[in-house]
């Protein structure tokens, strides 16, 4: 198991980094970062990407966590695209955090995948981390064709105390 690192960024936030290798194309892992019809499956929002920079973004919660936490179901926040080089780079803000997606090809056909999360806020680097690294899992698994039948929520849930 792979765990994400964290270090401080110098302007008092911490960045949380993972770094996968996938057997897809870059071009393929775009599409699974950029894609309702992928990101509903692992990423822990319901958010369809205008790559614009300087776009807004709308990130609304899941059934799945009003389900789970009874969080607010109209719950939304905002971001803004910063940066976008399909299918290369793609940076936003998520209210005060900001994700970046950085892909390179690694030369047998695959990808090298480096996340970071950049937050303000060092006691949720832990939920944070056992949660993108499940969500990661889910997308990989979603890549490789292979089928997902447990829940990230479950599997972050497993992961906690790896990231505490």
């Amino acid at each position: 198991m792979e765990l994400g690192t964290v270090h401080e960024t110098g302007d008092g936030r911490y960045a949380l980094r993972f770094e996968r290798h996938v057997r897809h194309a870059p071009e393929k892992v775009w599409r699974a970062i950029t894609e309702q019809e992928h990101l509903r499956s692992w990423f822990p929002a319901v958010v369809e990407f205008d790559l614009r920079p300087g776009a807004r973004l709308r990130f609304a919660v899941t059934p799945e966590q009003v389900r789970r936490y009874g969080t607010d179901a109209g719950h939304v926040t905002e971001g803004e695209v910063l940066r976008a080089d399909p299918p290369k780079l793609l940076e936003f803000t998520w209210g005060e955090e900001t994700l970046r997606w950085e892909l390179s090809p690694d030369g047998d056909g695959g990808c090298h995948v480096v996340f970071t999360n950049v937050v303000g806020d060092r006691d949720i680097l832990a939920p944070a981390g056992a949660g993108w690294h499940a969500g990661l899992e889910v997308m990989v698994a979603q890549l490789d064709g292979r089928e997902v039948d447990w829940s990230p929520f479950d599997r972050a849930e497993q992961l906690a105390s790896a990231y505490s």
